[in-house]
């Protein structure tokens, strides 16, 4: 997903330096979607992992 996130902005930059700013405003909207989305779970994630502590693998 983080990688998706970083496709779309080279999208975006390439766009707007082009000049195409719809496909770069278009682009920017979804890496940054995509880059909330991945830090959310991330941080989801890291928060599931300190809960469940450090027990014995199951």
């Amino acid at each position: 997903m983080l990688r998706l996130a970083l496709v779309f902005l080279i999208v975006a930059l390439i766009a707007g330096a082009l000049g195409v700013s719809g496909v770069a405003a278009v682009s920017a909207e979804i890496a940054w979607l995509l880059f909330v989305v991945f830090f959310v779970l991330f941080v989801v994630s890291l928060l599931a992992n300190a809960m469940r502590g450090s027990g014995p693998p199951v």
